[in-house]
């Protein structure tokens, strides 16, 4: 309860349990974050690791919330925007994201990826505080329980995300299922006496029977990422949602590598991390029929030209994506996303209530 009512003390408009929007690079641009704030959730813009487009997606999304027909309270954004920023830490630069945030000040900050975990997020986290009065609050991504403790005992985050190995695009080459993962950060946490801070699921949830076994795991809201590559809102490519739509048995149709980020030239990622994404010809070339990495790469460049046709079980583009993919079918506003996960999540939890016996 009393992580619940942090998260409302934080986020008046939200709805609970939250549901966010994980900070997709280059998916997650003003139009997704603004709906799914829009809607009660939570809403990241993706800013990654190159921030030269950060204030212009600040200032469209700014300008996308002053537009809706149905606002967000002003006396509920305490000041800022409604919406946060994710950022890779590992190739962000600090001045460039206190620049922007203290321009327009989104009301969290979603830190991931450091290079070395913690120090390399200390002064992140002292910038941000201080540039905007702790108005922006900080959530941090982890993968395990030990930087679960570390995170929570160095930084004081307001927001723990528990990123489970069922989760898409990049998270720690070894770690649990986030139904395991879960339930022991949240029992750590408790054991040290800072198990104030409210968990986040994240990891292989698509609907709203994940929504519901996160809260009885523990959590106080859910991050979805693969269920937001298929709305209407997101900044992807045809061929990437209709590969999506396309497999199923995430377990087998996906897989944890580093070749997509070696194809596609993304090289500096702490060794500690991969990406889970739908196998492909790239990855069938590299790992079963041995063709060296800068041969693999030529052929990603020559297919990234056929645009949407490079795409699908033969073609090279990459699409990473959880072990929930095979859970979606359907294209849907991130509003209808929402509204129904959070539906399925109510029914589900009603119908695990025991019947009553009268006699």
């Amino acid at each position: 309860m009393a992580s619940l009512s942090a998260l409302r003390s934080a986020y008046p408009w939200i709805k609970t349990p939250l549901i966010a929007c994980a900070p997709m690079l280059r998916i997650a641009t003003g139009p997704l974050a603004v709906a799914v704030s829009r809607a009660g959730g939570l809403g990241f813009l993706g800013a990654g690791f190159d921030l030269s487009n950060l204030e212009a997606n600040l200032e469209h999304s700014a300008a996308l919330l002053e537009k809706l027909d149905t606002p967000i309270k002003q006396e509920d954004t305490k000041g800022t925007l409604p919406i946060g920023v994710g950022f890779i830490n590992w190739g962000a630069d600090l001045k460039t994201a206190i620049a922007a945030i203290t321009r327009y000040t989104p009301c969290a900050v979603w830190l991931f990826a450091p290079a070395s975990l913690p120090d390399d997020l200390v002064p992140w986290a002292e910038a941000i505080r201080s540039a905007t009065n702790k108005k922006t609050k900080i959530w941090v991504q982890v993968g395990s329980v030990s930087e679960a403790v570390v995170v929570a005992e160095s930084l004081q985050p307001d927001v723990l995300v528990i990123q489970g190995s069922d989760a898409g695009g990049h998270g720690l080459a070894r770690s649990a299922s986030v139904l395991t993962l879960l339930p022991e950060v949240k029992d750590r946490l408790r054991e040290r006496n800072i198990g104030h801070i409210p968990l986040i699921a994240a990891g292989g949830i698509t609907d709203g029977r994940g929504l519901a076994a996160s809260l009885v795991l523990g959590a106080s809201g859910v991050v979805m990422g693969t269920r937001f590559l298929t709305s209407k809102e997101a900044n992807i490519s045809d061929g990437y949602q209709r590969e999506l739509l396309r497999v199923s048995d995430g377990g087998r149709c996906t897989i944890r590598t580093t070749v997509y980020d070696k194809v596609r030239g993304f090289t500096s990622w702490p060794e500690r991390y991969n990406g889970r994404g739908v196998i492909n010809q790239t990855y069938v070339d590299a790992v079963e029929k041995g063709v060296p990495d800068e041969e693999n790469q030529r052929l990603y460049e020559e297919e990234s030209q056929k645009g949407d046709a490079g795409w699908g079980p033969n073609g090279r583009m990459t699409t990473y994506a959880g072990t929930g993919v095979g859970l979606l079918k359907d294209i849907l506003p991130a509003e209808e996303i929402i509204r129904n996960t959070r539906l399925e999540a109510e029914r589900a939890i009603k119908n695990l209530a025991p019947e009553r016996d009268d006699n």
